[in-house]
Formats: C-alpha cells, structure tokens, sequence
C-alpha cells in the first residue's frame, strides 16, 4: 500500500515558472467532488495563491450554485469566441476565480478535437499569472472526462465508502491507464465514518490496481468525514471551510491541502499527453 509520500527533484528558483495543474474527479457522482473542489480553491486563496477553478463539468455545471452566484457569462461563451477569456472569469468573494461552465447545455457534452485545441490555446495567456489551477471534472469515463484528466499534471480521485464509488473509481483508473497511458493517482476517501474506515477503502482499491493493471501507483492525500456542516453550508450555498472553519471536514481539508503544497515543490516529468500551459511544460521536459 502506498500512502502519500511524493519523491523528486526540488525546483530550482531559476525554473520557469508554471501553474500547478490538478485535476478532481470521479468514477460516480456524488461524491462530493466539486465541493471539495471549490473548498479547496477557497483555502488556496486565503493563502494568497492565485487560483482559478474551472468547472468541466460543462453540460451540467453546478460549481457556481454551490458558491450562489451567477456569472453573466461561461465556457460555452469563450468557445464560440463571443467573449474574451478576461470576461468570462468571474472573480469570487473568496479570493480566488472560477471559469463557469452552463448547465443543460448538449453542445458541450462532448467537445470536438477543434474544440479541445481551441480551449488549451483559450487559457494558454493565464499560464504566468496562475499558482494553482484545478479542474473539476464531471463523473464517469465520458469523452470530456478523460480529456480534462488527460490535460492536467496531477489526478485526484474523489471516492466514498460506497461499493459503488469503488467499484466505479477503478473503472476510471483503468480506463486512463490502458487507454491513455496515465500512471499515478492521488486518492480522497470522503464521507467517512472514521479514518480506518478510510484506509480500509484504499487499501481495496489498491489491491484492485495492483492485481488487475499494470504500473498503477496510488498515492493516499487523506480522508475526509462525513460532516452535517458541510451539508449545512451546501444549503446556504458558501464554502464548509469559511462558515464553518473549524469542523471536522474543513480540518481534513486543511490537512490535504498541505499534502498538495507539498506536492507544488516537487519537480514532476510530465507525461506524453498534451496539457493545460503545455508550452511552458515541455520547456521543464
């Protein structure tokens, strides 16, 4: 079993300068991936990180109901060149900016590969001025899925105690591994009773991983427990991790992001698959 423990080279202060890349994702929905992506995106900001949240769930994006907003314009927007990238960012009350994606939208279920390289080349000018970019991804193994999660340097899977999540995580991990040549993983248990309950789950998954597919490290970032704040705070719409800072959930959070800090300032060698500032990327190749 491997637990978080990232190895490499540290960066040099001469290196150029890059956005970490993250994407957050699921097998199922459900399970509180955006959420987490948007808590996550909050507490970034308040460490003064400059960070933009992209809702890629772009037929059915909900980041901003989350937060209870209403941004005048959306990815759909920036594709069909209506509106700059400048317009379409709507900056939060929580220091950091999301790129909204519509909801009910057919059109962008399934990007076009025109589509795809327009959308890279879209937020290549945001490559010097962002810390942190994290892409929340929608559910399951769709098209757009596995193209966000195959543009990002790093994948968080985002999974519960259900035998459902699990089963449906794997599916995920097998299917970027044997189609896309994608190895690593970092892996959030939420929703759980209690840690053990947590390191039992991974440690499921990562027999799965290591029976059935080939070269698969799973890395552990942490748990999250099942918390009747962040319900709370769903339903009025604000971040866990500001209205209620000192929770059970938020304190989790805390401790991932800390694990992910970490992660910032370890030098990675990128994979084959084109990416999000790609340009910049294959300059640290």
């Amino acid at each position: 079993m491997i637990y978080f423990e990232p190895k490499g080279e540290e960066t040099s202060s001469a290196t150029t300068k890059i956005p970490f890349v993250v994407s957050i994702t699921s097998g199922k929905g459900g399970v509180g991936k955006t959420n987490i992506s948007t808590n996550l995106a909050c507490l970034l900001g308040e460490k003064g990180y400059n960070t933009l949240l992209l809702d890629a769930d772009l037929g059915l994006g909900n980041v901003d109901v989350l937060l209870g907003i209403t941004p005048k314009f959306n990815v759909l927007h920036l594709l069909s060149n209506e509106i700059s990238l400048d317009k379409v960012l709507f900056k939060t009350d929580h220091n950091f900016s999301i790129l909204p994606a519509p909801s009910g939208v057919m059109e962008l279920v399934s990007l076009t590969p025109g589509q795809k390289l327009e959308f890279l080349d879209a937020l290549d000018p945001l490559d010097s001025e962002l810390d942190f970019f994290i892409v929340d991804t929608g559910a399951g193994i769709n098209d757009n899925v596995l193209y966000f999660n195959m543009a990002t340097q790093y994948r968080i899977i985002v999974l519960t105690p259900e035998p459902t999540s699990l089963t449906d995580s794997y599916a995920l991990i097998k299917v970027l591994n044997q189609h896309h040549g994608v190895n690593d993983f970092f892996i959030i248990i939420n929703m759980c009773a209690h840690e053990n309950q947590a390191k039992e789950v991974f440690k499921r998954l990562y027999l799965a991983c290591d029976r059935f597919l080939k070269g698969v490290s799973l890395n552990f970032l942490g748990f999250i427990p099942k918390d009747n704040k962040v319900v709370e705070a769903v339903k009025l719409q604000s971040p866990f991790c500001k209205k209620f800072p000192n929770c059970g959930a938020s304190l989790a959070l805390n401790r991932i992001l800390d694990k992910l800090l970490t992660l910032k300032d370890i030098k990675k060698q990128i994979d084959g698959n084109i990416k999000f500032f790609w340009k910049k990327l294959l300059l640290q190749g």
